[in-house]
């Protein structure tokens, strides 16, 4: 196949770049070839892909984190996954893996028009306009129907409620403020209390659903990504209650011994103990 028109500048480390993926390439051929590791041999596309999902999940802790070496270290496991990725689907008669960049490339540029179109096309969209234009673009190239699109089935449910109301979003389906979106955020809540006075299993356990799904509403409009947010909110709880547990076993008592108002004056220390040495 043809190779996508240059239409970018050089950018200035392309060389040097250039250079570490063939670098990166000839390690994963050598892998997984005849001379290479036994286990890498054997894999498939199928077999890798968990180990994609994972890496990518510890990119998205390590940035949550904020943690610029472990961004690194586990961006660069992620490109080494994408590469043997693509290695392993052209040895099961897929595209080789230079064809896939290549593919991805003639897709970017047919997605930006605005960076790239010829005559007539807009030049002055805001980033609202292009995530529209973007979703056009991907429903025209694919048939569908739906202003949502379609979606991986493995996507995890907070990340598939942000992505879904990004869409709706680009269409013009969102609030005019953040006040728009806690005024919904409390009628969920108001809902679900009276659902809990009602006693209405089956109704109760909707409303929790509406309720998760107007706070990860709530992120989106104030760009904090739900999924990695809450892992950091659960990580929190976790070191906290740890601190509370190893407090505790300092004193030769349990959880069930110390009982709640215990239990909550230790988690108060443990809070303030955290946020004396930086954390929050």
């Amino acid at each position: 196949m043809n190779e996508p028109r240059s239409l970018s500048p050089a950018a200035p480390d392309r060389a040097d770049f250039a250079a570490a993926a063939a670098e990166l390439l000839d390690l994963v051929r050598h892998l997984s070839g005849p001379e290479g590791c036994p286990w890498d041999k054997e894999q498939t596309p199928r077999s890798l892909t968990p180990y994609v999902v994972e890496e990518a999940h510890e990119v998205g802790d390590a940035i949550g984190a904020s943690d610029r070496a472990a961004s690194t270290e586990e961006l660069g496991d992620l490109l080494f996954l994408a590469c043997f990725l693509a290695v392993t689907l052209e040895r099961e008669g897929g595209a080789p893996p230079a064809e896939v960049l290549r593919g991805n490339i003639r897709k970017m540029i047919a997605r930006h028009p605005h960076v790239f179109g010829k005559g007539g096309e807009r030049t002055d969209l805001d980033s609202h306009g292009v995530l529209r234009q973007w979703e056009e673009g991907k429903r025209r190239e694919t048939g569908s129907e739906s202003l949502l699109g379609e979606r991986p089935k493995g996507l995890p449910a907070l990340l598939q409620a942000y992505r879904i109301q990004e869409k709706a979003a680009s269409v013009g389906f969102d609030w005019e403020n953040v006040q728009g979106v806690i005024a919904k955020l409390r009628e969920e809540l108001d809902e679900v209390e009276r659902e809990i006075g009602a006693r209405n299993e089956e109704r109760l356990a909707e409303e929790i659903g509406d309720l998760l799904f107007a706070v990860v509403n709530l992120s989106r409009f104030v760009k904090a990504d739900p999924e990695a947010r809450l892992r950091l909110a659960t990580e929190k709880f976790r070191r906290r209650f740890d601190r509370v547990t190893a407090m505790l076993r300092a004193e030769g008592r349990s959880p069930a011994e110390a009982g709640l108002p215990e239990l909550d004056r230790l988690w108060e220390a443990a809070k303030r103990e955290e946020r004396a040495s930086g954390g929050r």
